[in-house]
């Protein structure tokens, strides 16, 4: 018999729950007070804190509760190991129905060995109980990870990877969840995610055991197909794992209402709220896979967790799955579709006005902005990608040079990697008017680059395209022929020291540019593991052409970014960068590159102030469009207490580089240094999204909170800071000295662990000294600020500028360093 909906009257099928039209439920009166992730809840009963259950349980606290049952936390004396026991409710120990579900979760997941799933140990009856042990995941759920704050892009591909592996687990052996949700999936503290709870699992051909009117499963999480009541599939959970990685990408649920029926209705219904206008810096790729997992038809979604699965995978490597690239033309081809709609007499008004203003002559207006897309690989070797991305970074440096043009710098376009997002979209990100695409084919020692000029806004264009083929040794001028023909085709005028630039480019030795090549690739990592494997490529292409002055360009960016990482003692760092950046400045002068190394040896080293300023503004007047000097020259500035000039060339370097979180981090730096706190937290914030475990952007949170006396948060971050370090000794001095005597013992804490290790390691003494300054300990402060002034340590020259210092500005010890140091 037909369930007929009480409000608009629909025959639906007899086993629905929810009217297929309007969402009312057919079997109950919807509850308006009712919470958008409400599980039914059973009252509590159980065994109290401190006995012991079963004669080896011992009970030490409930940490939670739902519909299939109450889980306690408890120690298993007889294997002496903490384990989670999940009661089912007293009140239904006589209801077979319900004993029988709460046995097949058990065996449903006793089935399943897997790292991602929560193990089941035993089911039993004692003492008029039913009972599950399981394993003690030690975490939090990923809902309230979520509610602490917005996920990463990183961060929440890695948990939505592992979440896939272990529903694909479960799915080849037959065992459908269908409670999937962010409170049902438990993240460790190392990053390891769990899916918990299969109290609602369902061995699929088994029978489907739910009470007459119970509705199984969250809300807010229902594929449409278990909303109507009609039999489910793996592709339920698929369903559901889409509204969690909706919520770990947007921190939002998509589907949304005052009251369950509303919740149901925008479910059967209405589509969720693009990803891209909630997050629009996320890869447009990301939301075309959400949206594929919350597709409302079962046959339109992914047929598996593993299909799933790999375009996850795809998306973490930066690559656009076939099926996803296909989503994303027809999306872009349905929007043309739409404006080309809304065109008709507007089509009209603009030609005549185009041709009253004269934009029909062919002349096309001169363009400032550029962005140059990372070039494609058709070598068909992967292993060559080194070479394409040295292909855009050479583009990026040649065009850079021409100062009346705003070039986007590389760290921002490598974020564009494989995602194929809408030429316009590119643009209105970037900023900017015209964008390079290009592809590049090499056979033996030759290579071929197809380059294209794009007029980007309002929609995308044609302005030119050309093909270059070339000898190896013939790669720098064939750049350089391509920035000229740019720039002509963009109606820019080049200087006449520009035009000799341009034109000086040389041939180069293709084994030297080779492993230059593959220096840079693994220098832009800066781990300490990629450091070493740059320097070893830099040293080769020295070796391979000793007048190639990039190679001790990169050699001395190697020891810099050593020095700077705290990976070695300036004493070693510093003579081997001197060093490199001497001889390359005898090979080529002319090189910004060279004048930038130049100026952070004088600046962050020597403490040269003059020197280092002078270096800097060489480098910006060789190659204008060069971020990385802009943003020393900032701090520089600043140290020197010339804060607005500072300011205004950090911002300059963002423009060219907007997503760059290094760069970021310097901003928030600077505007700390004026005290403009609150700013900082949100720029930094903001880069944590994308780069969560970036140090400079968790080291200025650190100061920020702690100028704001916001001492938690600001013992979070540290925390953070180390764990992305990998220091877990620190962490635990931390935690244990936060036990003691709360913030300023943890501080303090930690500071005593690195000193002791600095006995037996290398540990920057800069780093000890700061410790004690936010712990308030002066005369310990002053003692490794000293060491770290001996040891000429990188980052001595902040003591001028930064306000954590504040509190020994007062004390001659510390006036008498800055004296020492020229800044007084």
């Amino acid at each position: 018999m037909a369930a007929r909906c009480p409000s608009c009257n629909l025959d639906n099928s007899p086993d629905s729950k929810f009217c297929r039209e309007c969402g009312t439920p057919l079997s109950s009166t919807p509850d308006k007070s009712s919470s958008l992730t409400k599980t039914l809840v059973a009252p509590k009963q159980g065994p109290a804190p401190g006995s012991i259950f079963a004669g080896r349980y011992e009970i030490i606290r409930e940490l939670g509760k739902g519909g299939m049952g109450v889980v306690y936390q408890a120690t298993d004396g007889k294997l002496k190991r903490t384990v989670a026991l999940k009661f089912l409710p007293a009140e239904w120990i006589h209801d077979e129905l319900a004993k029988e579900r709460f046995v097949r979760e058990a065996q449903a997941v006793a089935s399943l060995d897997h790292p991602n799933i929560c193990t089941v140990h035993e089911i039993d009856e004692a003492e008029g109980r039913m009972f599950i042990s399981m394993a003690f995941v030690e975490g939090e759920t990923l809902r309230t990870r979520i509610e602490r704050a917005l996920l990463g892009l990183d961060e929440a591909l890695a948990i939505g990877r592992q979440v896939a592996e272990g529903l694909r687990e479960a799915h080849k052996k037959g065992i459908v969840h269908r409670d999937i949700k962010s409170a049902n999936i438990m993240v460790t503290e190392d990053g390891q995610a769990k899916i918990m709870d299969f109290g609602l699992a369902r061995v699929r051909g088994g029978a489907l055991l739910t009470k007459e009117g119970m509705t199984l499963g969250t809300i807010a999480y229902m594929s449409p197909e278990q909303a109507r009541g009609e039999d489910v599939d793996q592709r339920t959970d698929i369903w559901s794992f889409g509204v969690v990685l909706y919520e770990m990408l947007t921190g939002q649920l998509p589907f949304k209402g005052e009251h369950d029926q509303a919740v149901i209705y925008s479910i059967l219904k209405e589509p969720p709220r693009p990803i891209s206008d909630l997050c629009p810096e996320l890869p447009a790729p990301i939301g075309q896979v959400v949206g594929k997992a919350l597709e409302k038809s079962p046959d339109k979604r992914y047929p598996s967790a593993g299909e799933l699965l790999d375009d996850l995978r795809s998306l973490s490597e930066g690559a656009v799955p076939p099926g996803i690239a296909a989503r994303l033309r027809k999306a872009k081809l349905r929007r043309r579709k739409k404006a080309i709609s809304y065109a008709g007499l507007a089509v009209v008004i603009i030609i005549a006005g185009m041709i009253a203003s004269g934009l029909f002559t062919g002349h096309l207006k001169a363009m400032d902005s550029i962005a140059v897309l990372p070039i494609e690989n058709l070598t068909g070797d992967p292993g060559k990608e080194y070479f394409v991305d040295g292909a855009t970074d050479e583009l990026i440096g040649q065009l850079a040079q021409i100062g009346s043009l705003r070039v986007i710098s590389r760290t921002s376009i490598m974020k564009y990697k494989a995602l194929k997002k809408p030429v316009p979209e590119i643009a209105r990100e970037l900023k900017v008017k015209a964008v390079v695409a290009g592809t590049v084919h090499r056979a033996g020692d030759r290579v071929r680059i197809r380059v294209e000029l794009i007029d980007a806004l309002p929609e995308e264009r044609n302005l030119w395209t050309q093909t270059y083929d070339r000898a190896m040794t013939d790669v720098l001028v064939m750049y350089s022929e391509m920035a000229r023909a740019i720039a002509g085709k963009m109606q820019v005028k080049l200087a006449p020291q520009e035009e000799t630039r341009l034109a000086a480019a040389r041939q180069v030795n293709p084994e030297a540019y080779e492993a230059y090549l593959q220096g840079q690739f693994h220098w832009y990592k800066l781990t300490r593991p990629d450091l070493e494997a740059a320097l070893q490529y830099f040293e080769l292409a020295q070796a391979k052409d000793p007048t190639y002055a990039q190679a001790y360009v990169g050699i001395a960016s190697v020891w810099i970014g050593r020095q700077q990482q705290g990976f070695v003692p300036t004493s070693e760092a510093a003579p081997k960068a001197r060093a490199a950046a001497a001889k390359a400045l005898e090979l080529d002068g002319m090189l910004a590159e060279v004048h930038n190394a130049l100026a952070g040896i004088k600046t962050w080293t020597d403490w040269d102030w003059d020197g280092g300023e002078a270096e800097y503004r060489r480098a910006i007047e060789l190659n204008p469009n060069y971020p990385a000097p802009r943003a020393g020259l900032s701090h520089l500035l600043n140290i020197t207490k010339r804060p607005e000039e500072a300011m205004t060339h950090i911002q300059r370097a963002l423009e060219m580089d907007p997503l760059n979180a290094l760069f970021r981090g310097f901003y928030a730096m600077d505007l700390m240094y004026v005290h403009r706190y609150d700013d900082a937290i949100a720029v930094i914030r903001d880069t944590l999204k994308n780069s969560p475990n970036d140090l400079i952007a968790l080291s200025t949170l650190r100061s920020a909170y702690h100028m704001k006396h916001l001492y938690p948060e600001a013992l979070d971050a540290w925390k953070a800071s180390y764990a992305a370090r990998g220091d877990q000794a620190a962490e635990e001095a931390l935690a244990l000295g936060f036990k003691e005597g709360g913030y300023p013992r943890a501080l303090q804490r930690a500071a005593e662990t690195l000193a002791a290790r600095s006995r037996t390691a290398y540990v920057p003494a800069w780093q000890i000294g700061t410790l004690y300054t936010r712990a308030g300990m002066k005369d310990e402060a002053l003692e490794w600020l000293k060491k770290a002034h001996q040891a000429h340590d990188p980052n001595m020259p902040y003591i001028s500028v930064d306000p954590i210092f504040d509190i020994l500005r007062d004390d001659p010890r510390f006036r008498d360093l800055l004296r020492q140091m020229n800044l007084k």
